[in-house]
């Protein structure tokens, strides 16, 4: 490995708040329907409270028990049963 994940992670990261304190406003709430799954191979996990704070119309969260960064390649079973599991009610 390169090393390099955490210096490009770390440049959006600053670009988005560059961006915000730019112009003096947090960015806009999502008002759209959010389901939010997380995986145990995740580097970072939101906690629900935290999805909660940020998607004030969080429909689904979900802890799965594998799976990691890119699940959908990982665990491609599992991704397509919480993709129809999310979005079960907006149908």
């Amino acid at each position: 490995m390169t090393g390099t994940a955490a210096p490009a992670a770390r440049m959006y990261w600053e670009s988005a708040r560059s961006n915000a304190a730019a112009t003096g406003h947090p960015p806009p709430q999502v008002s759209l329907p959010v389901a939010f799954t997380v995986f145990p191979g995740e580097i970072f996990q939101a906690p629900r409270s935290w999805a909660e704070q940020v998607y004030p119309n969080l429909i689904y969260f979900h802890q799965a028990d594998r799976g990691g960064h890119f699940a959908a390649w990982e665990e491609p079973q599992l991704f397509a049963t919480e993709v129809r599991a999310a979005l079960k009610s907006v149908r």
